[in-house]
């Protein structure tokens, strides 16, 4: 191990709208990153809803007009999004129209008029998604209906890349899609050979970690509220938005983040405890889930499915819980 920690090859992106970081130990060359990246904007080419000419535009143009039959890929994760959408708790691949509507993150943010979030509302409804095995198309039935598959398409790309890295035999390193972190192998480095993955003090800039954990293979995926704001009358909106009310759910949490095995797991179930407001007595619900960390807004940190021994606090500011 100690042979392999000493090579490794480190290539920076810009895709998905953030920064690409991809780090492959042992025999990897520069070209094995390259054609990642290149699969990377292939599935971001398909999967884009701020392009024109992309799979998902076709499909949203479409609505309430007539099916539009897509790639393999794009019909398999819509009827992902789509299933557990229709679970109601939260994840919701419809809700582009709200989004767009409260602009959070983006310029022209404000707060909406009621009416309009109402209005909004009934294009949110995953049940009037039709979805066809044998064509492999997707219909939205009503006019002004969106089909946005951005909160997993991450994850869903960076398990994409871990199986072109096992088809070309690179056994660890990290895929790292703007803070989506998917962790391949042992972690040749570290003499334990585990990887140590730094949570987010939400309160200050970025990069500064309030707790480290000690972890195995596995994915990292973190959902928080203090990176995209609306500040207005006094009162300050996140862009995590509630489908069921059209508004900002409202919570004592600042971050969730949820280690998984797969990234597209990780990024359903960081959404699925957020909107649980804490931890949850049936939570994990697999073996493939493997643990939490939530931060509250009042600086408890509360641990769920790891042990004492796989956690360091950095932060004495924090208290730390397991649940």
């Amino acid at each position: 191990m100690k042979q392999q920690a000493q090579r490794f090859i480190h290539k920076t992106y810009r895709g998905l709208g953030t920064n690409i970081y991809f780090t492959a130990f042992g025999s990897a060359n520069s070209k094995d990153l390259d054609d990642s990246y290149a699969l990377l904007k292939e599935y971001e080419s398909a999967l884009t809803v701020n392009q024109d000419h992309s799979e998902l535009m076709a499909v949203n143009q479409a609505a309430g007009i007539r099916p539009i039959s897509v790639s393999d890929a794009t019909y398999q994760l819509t009827k992902l999004a789509i299933q557990t959408s229709q679970e109601n708790f939260g994840f919701n691949a419809l809700i582009g129209p709200l989004v767009k509507l409260w602009k959070i993150g983006f310029k022209g943010a404000s707060l909406p008029p009621k009416e309009e979030i109402t209005s909004r509302l009934a294009l949110i409804d995953p049940t009037q998604v039709e979805l066809d095995d044998n064509e492999f198309s997707i219909f939205l039935k009503q006019a002004g209906m969106q089909l946005d598959l951005g909160a997993i398409a991450k994850g869903y790309i960076a398990d994409r890349i871990q199986d072109l890295w096992e088809a070309k035999g690179i056994s660890s390193g990290m895929i790292n899609l703007g803070g989506n972190l998917l962790l391949k192998g042992q972690a040749p480095h570290h003499p334990d050979g585990l990887w140590r993955i730094g949570i987010q003090d939400p309160f200050t800039k970025r990069g500064n970690a309030i707790l480290s954990v000690k972890f195995g293979p596995c994915s990292a995926v973190t959902s928080g509220i203090y990176e995209r704001l609306l500040k207005t009358k006094g009162k300050t909106y996140h862009h995590i938005l509630d489908p069921k009310t059209g508004y900002p759910h409202e919570n004592n949490l600042a971050s969730v983040t949820v280690l998984t095995k797969r990234s597209v797991q990780a990024e359903i179930e960081t959404t699925r405890l957020f909107f649980s407001d804490g931890p949850k007595k049936d939570w994990p619900v697999t073996d493939d889930i493997y643990g939490a960390i939530f931060v509250t807004k009042d600086k408890k940190i509360q641990v769920c499915g790891l042990s004492p021994n796989q956690v360091s606090l950095l932060d004495d500011t924090f208290e730390l819980e397991f649940k």
